[in-house]
């Protein structure tokens, strides 16, 4: 994923150049039926869908992977394909996102799954 949005990346240069603290607690993943944008546009809706909490290792080289499987339980009939990072279960700051690897379609009920590093975050 390579689309920051515009809140982190004035996020990031605030507090590279002003020490403007800037702080996500928990990053939460979000699942997407159309290109996310730099706002978090599309985000899939329905069934029991809600953004899952993420746990990330440390960055190296510019990215940084997921270090836990992430599961999406009960989902609605959608097309997934794209992928996006919050700062909020709901709600809250867009941050980053982009297409996913390949699109997959899911049926009422199914889960989807993200799997330990397979979401890899990028810093161009």
């Amino acid at each position: 994923m390579t689309a920051v949005s515009n809140y982190a990346e004035d996020a990031i240069l605030d507090k590279t150049f002003r020490n403007v603290d800037f702080t996500v607690t928990t990053p939460y993943v979000s699942l997407h039926t159309a290109a996310v944008g730099e706002t978090g546009a599309n985000e899939a809706t329905g069934g029991s869908y809600a953004r899952q909490a993420g746990t990330f290792g440390a960055a190296s080289g510019g990215t940084i992977s997921n270090t836990a499987t992430i599961n999406f339980t009960s989902m609605p009939a959608a097309t997934i394909t794209d992928i996006g990072v919050w700062d909020a279960v709901s709600g809250g700051n867009f941050l980053w996102g982009g297409a996913a690897t390949s699109t997959k379609t899911t049926n009422s009920g199914d889960t989807y799954q993200i799997g330990d590093d397979d979401l890899d975050i990028t810093l161009d």
